[in-house]
Formats: C-alpha cells, structure tokens, sequence
C-alpha cells in the first residue's frame, strides 16, 4: 500500500477546514447583499426608464428628416458684429469670474464651521453642513429667480446665483480639505499660546490654500458652462442672447452663439488645467506621494531639511553668523520665505488674479448700492417663496417628478458603459501607455466642454419636445464626466500589487479585473451614483428649453409668480437628491 493510500479519509470537519482554507473570497454579508440588491434596483430603474421613454434606433431614425431639416435652418451660421460679440463674452466672463470669487469668499468660514478640527462645536457643524448641502441641492436657475426680484435684469443676478450655488461644491471640497490637514504646525502655535483666529491664519488657511485654489479653478470651467443656462430667466450675458435667439428661432443666431460658448469651454477648461498642472504641482500630484512610515518617513523629513538641520536631527539649528571681524553673532532668525523666483512668480499671479476679480465686479455691476438694496429685499423676497404651494397641480407636480427621475435614470444608463470604456483607456496604469491615455483624456475633454444645454436646444428641434432629448442630452453629458472621474479612480489605484502581477507574467487584462478593478471598484460605484445625483439636477434645469419634467413647471411657476410653487419644486428635487446621495455614502461604506 503506498503512503497516498494510508491516509486517513477527509472527515466533514476536515474537509471544510481545507474549503476555508483554499477560499479567496469572502463570504457575502448582509450589507454586502443589501447594497447590491440596492444597485440592481437602479440598474432595473435605468433600464425601465430607457424602454418606458421609448430610446430606441426607430425613434433616432424616425428624427433623422428632422436633423437633415434642422441643419439647413441652422446654416450659414450669422455670428454678430465683432465689438458686440467680444461684449457679450465679456460680459459672460465677467459674471463667472465675480460668482466664483464670491463663492470662494462665502465657502471659506462655512467650510471652518462644517470641518471637525476647526468649528465651534456640534450645532455649528451640522448647520453649517446643512447650509452646504442646501446650497448643492438648490439649482442655480433658482437661486437666479430669487436674485432677479431683487437685482432685476444684469450681471448682479447671476453673480449671486452662481455665488450661492457654488458654495455646496466649494466648501465641501474646502471642508474635507480642513479635516485632512496636518495638525502639527496648529498644536505648535497653540502651545505658543496663540489664539484660535492666530490658528487658522496662520496654520490651517496655508495649508488648504492649495487645494482651495485648484477647486476654484475647476468650479469656475463649471460656472462657465452654467451660465448658459441663466441666460433663460435674465441674466445678461452670452447666455441671455442664445436664449433669445432660441425664442425668435432664429437657429443660425443661436447655432453661432452656441459654437462660440463651445469653444470658450474649450479654451476655458484647457487654461484653467494648464495653471492647475503650473501653480499648484503639489495637488495634482498628491495622490500619486508615497505613504512613508517610520524611520523610512523620518531620514525623507532630514534628507529635505536644510544642511544645517540634516546634521543634527532632534537639536535646533545653530543660528549664527560671521561678522566682519572674523567672528560669530546670533543671526536673525528668518519669519517668511525668501523672495526667490517662484515667490515672485506666485505674487505676480496673485496680483493679476485680483485685479481681473476687481474689474470683472465692475463690469458685472456690482456696487454698495445693489448690495445694500438686496440687504432691505431679502425678508420680503424670501417671504414670496414661503410656504410653500402647489397652486392646485400637486398631481401635475408628481408625474413631472417621474418624468425628471426618468430621464436622469435613463440619461446615466446611455453614458454608463461609453463612460467606463472611455475611463479604462484614459487611465495610464491600464492600457501601459502614456500616448493612448493622453488621447483619450482629450477625447473626454471635448466631450465635457459640451454644455448639456446647448445639446439638449438641439435634440429638442431633432427629436421634437419631450424626455427624450433631456435624456439623450444628460447620456452625452455623462461620458465626459463620469469618464473622467473612472480614469481618476484607476489611477489611483496603488502601484504595489500591480507590479507584483506583472512580474508574475500576468497580462494587463489579468492586472486589470484581478487587482486595479477590485480597489477602484467602491470610488466606481460611488461616481456612478453621483453622476445620478447631477442628472438629477441637470434634467430639472433642462425642461427650462423643453426636454420634459419638472424644470417646465419651475419655469413656468416663476413666470407667472407662483413662487410657492418653485418652493415646492426644489423640495421636491432636494428630498430626491438627498435620498441618492445617502444611497451613494452607504453603498462606499460597505464596499469600501
């Protein structure tokens, strides 16, 4: 009998041990069950929503007669004068620039109150995350009708809307950066005996400033392409011209208007990446630092210090000078960097970037006059938004709700796979090359420079009034930024187990579902779901030009000044939003 046959048999026991012993995977839990279930609800929720909206190639084929139509109404393109087009854009720029400062200045004591390390206390966290939240959740079409029953038609109106709305992206960003910063330099001047403002001067605000800028450059490219829209309840611009030309359908007017904010996004989001990548290296970087421990961390802190301080790590710098005799003499300790090209080069910007604020707060009328004609208005302008009413269409309120829900759903659905495919070829860890990625991430960044309403005034005409261009419009819409938030993840991924399979012989497929998928696979869900959260509130703004759903009952509530109504309608989108974000949050936890 061999030594194989005179083994003892497998018991039961034995043989689960060995199961668990061989399994790779853990058992599902309940969470895990229940978050998954969660998602093939909305898969199933898309995929209702794209055949119960009629999505299909009859219907993209039945609108090819009105394409075809269309363009011959659209050509030749009549762009105005050259002084009045210059005007309208600088006229267009000038609001976004002066609602984007403004948001910056407004989000910075919000985010102090809203971060854990620096507010005052639990009351003042969640009202000041409240407000965050509020102010991402309410359009900015209606922080414009509010602005527009105090400040009328001009640059004031959509100065205040785009402030306002921009502080829920702001300062979360600028909030989570405060809770992420390194305690050290505020514990040493505490011990100082410095006080709290002394703090956040002097040790917070430097710290976040970084981050701070590269958010606002980024929401500036966004308020950019928002601007567009308020041009269809008043706010003077480029906006309001293309909304004018859209009414008169005037469709070569409008075409000219919209090729011209098309390539303004273009130009725009390209500088504004550009400076990011030059000024602030650090940010766009920082997810790519090695997370150092220990002795490893400590010799990289001596190895950056100065010569003087690297010899002698754990005891202070001697500070001494040589005198004209030959000797030594304490040297006067330095209390600000020294004015080298890049100080010089950041104090250059810094002066342009405020002077462009002043001149573009001018030029968008904004003066202590308005400001103090708003102060005396805002009690009796909010007063006509509250209580809030449905003026007899509550049933009309709900249905259109459905429609809105609709769209969104089946607008994420179309981008989804486009998305995906386009974020894995952007993402250079991926495909191993650094030109195919570059070319990808271009593709992506034409397809984000689209405003969503400029293809939605299309689809309209093509397709006629309805959800189905407001979907169509949203799908595009996503590729270019659900793309690009899936290149982000993959690459984010840490290189380690990567290069290991890759020095076992595996291949990029194998590299890809076995190791970069897995860890990317919680940011993926979550950037799914918040893609939803914005379709949301895009296909509310979208049925402002006809795509269907709640956004007609908003435009036209505001028309007839049923201002409850709008109320209504906001909480009615803040309670959906609210609800597919907590969705979002729960579903990260438990893959995470």
């Amino acid at each position: 009998m061999s030594a194989l046959d005179q083994r003892p048999p497998l018991t039961p026991t034995a043989t689960s041990g060995a199961t668990a012993a061989r399994r790779t995977l853990a058992r599902p839990g309940v969470p895990g069950m229940a978050a998954g279930l969660a998602l093939l609800i909305c898969l199933s929720g898309g995929i209702w929503a794209f055949i119960g909206l009629r999505l299909n190639i009859a219907t993209l084929v039945d609108s090819a007669g009105n394409a075809v139509d269309f363009s011959s109404r659209m050509l030749p393109l009549d762009f105005p004068p050259a002084p009045e087009l210059l005007g309208l854009l600088w006229q267009t720029l000038a609001v976004v620039i002066t609602g984007t400062a403004l948001s910056v200045v407004l989000s910075v004591p919000v985010a102090l109150l809203a971060a854990r390390n620096t507010t005052l206390g639990a009351p003042c966290r969640v009202v000041a995350r409240a407000v965050i939240v509020l102010c991402r959740a309410v359009p900015d079409v209606v922080f414009a009708i509010a602005a527009f029953r105090v400040f009328g038609l001009g640059g004031m109106t959509g100065v205040v809307a785009l402030g306002m709305h921009s502080v829920g992206m702001v300062g979360k960003l600028t909030a989570d950066a405060v809770e992420q910063i390194d305690e050290g330099p505020r514990t040493a001047l505490r011990a100082a005996g410095a006080g709290r403002l002394q703090q956040i001067t002097g040790a917070v605000l430097p710290q976040v400033l970084p981050s701070l800028v590269a958010t606002a450059l980024h929401r500036l490219d966004i308020n950019l392409r928002v601007s567009v829209v308020l041009g269809f309840v008043g706010v003077g611009g480029i906006g309001y011209s293309l909304a004018t030309a859209v009414n008169r359908l005037d469709y070569q007017r409008a075409m000219a208007l919209a090729l011209v904010v098309l390539l303004t996004c273009f130009a725009f989001e390209s500088v504004s990446g550009a400076v990011r990548r030059t000024l602030l290296p650090q940010v766009t970087a920082r997810s790519r630092r090695p997370r150092w421990r220990g002795r490893t961390a400590r010799n990289a802190t001596v190895r950056a210090l100065p010569p003087a301080v690297a010899r002698a790590p754990g005891r202070p710098p001697s500070r001494t000078a040589v005198t004209s005799g030959g000797g030594t003499a304490p040297a006067r300790p330095r209390t600000s960097p020294p004015w080298n090209g890049a100080r010089v080069r950041r104090t250059v910007w810094l002066v342009l970037a405020l002077a462009l604020v002043v001149v573009s707060a001018v030029r968008s009328g904004v003066s202590w006059q308005a400001l103090t004609r708003a102060a005396d208005s805002f009690l009796p302008t909010l007063g006509d938004f509250l209580p809030p009413g449905t003026a007899g269409t509550g049933g009309t309120l709900l249905d259109d709700l459905w429609v809105t829900l609709q769209i969104s759903l089946a607008g994420t659905l179309i981008g989804l796979a486009p998305a995906v495919l386009l974020g894995v070829l952007a993402a250079g860890n991926v495909v191993g090359s650094p030109r195919v990625a570059r070319f990808f991430r271009t593709v992506i960044l034409c397809v984000r420079g689209v405003p969503e309403l400029i293809l939605a005034i299309v689809l309209v005409v093509v397709t006629g009034l309805g959800p189905v261009a407001g979907a169509l419009a949203l799908g595009i819409g996503s590729i270019g930024l659900l793309g690009k938030l899936v290149a982000d993840s993959l690459e984010e991924v840490e290189p380690g187990p990567v290069r290991a399979l890759l020095a076992t012989g595996a291949r990029r497929r194998q590299v890809f579902f076995a190791s970069v998928l897995p860890r990317a696979w919680p940011a993926v869900v979550g950037h799914v779901l918040y893609q939803l959260d914005v379709n949301i509130r895009s296909a509310t703004l979208l049925g402002i030009v006809g795509a269907g759903g709640i956004g007609y009952d908003l435009l036209n509530a505001a028309r007839v000044l049923e201002f409850g109504v709008v109320t209504t309608v906001v909480l009615m989108v803040l309670a959906v939003v609210l609800l597919v974000e907590g969705l979002a949050v729960w579903v990260r936890k438990v893959y995470a």
